[in-house]
């Protein structure tokens, strides 16, 4: 037991296989120095009392109450850090009009390190605060700012992934927001790649830089080549859009007569730590790519009901062996929890299978088995993520990282209640994911360190 540093007892949820909830009640789960889960003790285990003794008497041990339980961090794999002040701004807007009135104009602003602090220190405690203890993050074009959310990230406690955008085509973007030079958006790409890996070294949970051309249309094909290259050189994480919407899967294919899917693959950006926000419009060709190339999809539900012009149908990417996470997508996504894109993911889910235009039959309107259960939501925010980063998160299991969410069901603001007739684990469970909100979680844990405290 030597090196054990702290050990938690209480009830734990999660899916260590996609859409089958498991659970454990009054486990103890030992944590090992390295923030690592080392074991999971059931209850009837000899060893069970006495390590509860041991970690009693060092005063390491963190008992949950019967009303709390234990849930694994969420992974947001699609955030564009930069959007929080616009979160909730001009949803009703044409995605054109919302970029290149509100979107570009915001983040252009990070050329100022003060406001990039602000926004981005704001963003990563709110964050923690509804239980989201890994982020894959979209920076803005200036690397100083962009380091500035790793760094930020590093010292709250999150697990960051972070990269400087590369905008560089001057016929695609504005004049006032695009890299200088292919060059110069390759060679501050690469630093940037640099600085954050020999910073991450010193940061127990990790941080991680990213290759991240905004999307294809916004890049020249030298930029692409050149991240694709550069991904390649320092095996590092890629996150981009792929067939975002209708406009977007139609541009590319003119552009360069093939799918994003396959543009994107040819020039090197497709791989095991790629991750491919959207994806709605990818056909089962594409799906075939992604899965040759372990390369995830971030979905992003509530973005998705406001621009992406259709509705993504998991269920059949998931029977294609595709790798799938979830994302709030903030700002397209208004809401910084997970916890509202888990139910999104469901109710989209239902409107697919379902249809929604009643003036055609019933059997015409929806496209069948399409449908998502409110598990398989939770296994994307937190096993999908895991796979999507190829990073051992997402499940409360040994050698995993000890990132947990202490749910108190009880809460005084926002007691969730079963009147003893919905008191079975898996009901609670569910009423957990469904009425649950911010007041509900009491603490929040990434490797093992506590982050967060209500």
């Amino acid at each position: 037991m030597f090196g054990l540093e702290k050990a938690i007892v209480g009830t734990f949820f999660h899916t260590p296989v996609y859409g089958r909830l498991e659970y454990q009640k009054d486990a103890l789960i030992t944590i090992n120095q390295d923030g690592v889960i080392d074991r999971i003790v059931q209850a009837d285990d000899g060893d069970y009392l006495p390590l509860i003794q041991l970690f009693e008497e060092r005063g390491t041990l963190i008992r949950l109450t019967d009303n709390q339980y234990l849930l694994p961090g969420f992974i947001d794999t699609h955030i564009h850090a930069a959007q929080w002040p616009q979160a909730g701004i001009a949803l009703d807007a044409p995605l054109d009009v919302w970029l290149n009135e509100h979107t570009f104009p915001l983040e252009a602003k990070y050329n100022d390190i003060d406001f990039a602090k602000e926004v981005y220190t704001d963003l990563v405690k709110t964050l923690l605060a509804r239980g989201t203890t890994t982020a894959l993050y979209f920076g803005t074009i200036h690397k100083e700012a962009s380091f500035e959310l790793v760094k930020i990230a590093a010292e709250k406690g999150q697990r960051a992934l972070v990269g400087k955008v590369v905008m560089d085509d001057p016929q695609a973007n504005p004049d006032f927001y695009r890299d200088a030079s292919t060059a110069s958006a390759l060679k501050e790409t690469e630093e940037f790649i640099q600085e954050v890996t020999a910073f991450g070294k010193d940061v127990i949970q990790g941080v991680y830089p990213v290759v991240m051309p905004r999307f294809a249309p916004s890049c020249t094909d030298e930029a692409l080549a050149g991240l694709g290259a550069l991904a390649k050189k320092y095996d590092t994480h890629v996150h981009t859009h792929c067939s975002e919407g209708q406009w977007e899967h139609d541009f590319t294919y003119d552009r360069f007569g093939k799918t994003d899917t396959e543009a994107l693959r040819d020039f090197g950006l497709f791989g095991k730590k790629s991750v491919m926000a959207h994806s709605n419009f990818i056909n089962d060709n594409d799906a075939a790519i992604f899965s040759e190339n372990q390369t995830a999809v971030a979905h992003c539900p509530i973005f998705n009901v406001y621009f992406a012009n259709s509705i993504i149908p998991i269920k059949h990417l998931k029977e294609l062996n595709v790798q799938v996470g979830l994302g709030t997508d903030i700002s397209g996504g208004f809401s910084p929890s997970l916890y509202d894109g888990i139910k999104q993911a469901v109710m989209s889910s239902r409107q697919l299978e379902d249809g929604v235009d009643t003036r055609l039959p019933q059997t015409e309107r929806g496209v069948p088995d399409s449908r998502i259960s409110i598990v398989e939501a939770f296994s994307l925010a937190t096993l999908g993520g895991g796979e999507a980063l190829d990073l051992p998160i997402g499940l409360i299991k040994e050698g995993y990282t000890a990132d947990f969410q202490v749910i108190d069901t009880k809460a005084k603001e926002n007691p969730i209640q079963g009147f003893g007739v919905f008191e079975d684990l898996e009901q609670i469970f569910e009423k957990i994911l469904y009425l649950a909100n911010p007041v509900n979680i009491q603490q929040v844990y990434v490797q093992g360190k506590l982050v967060f405290e209500k």
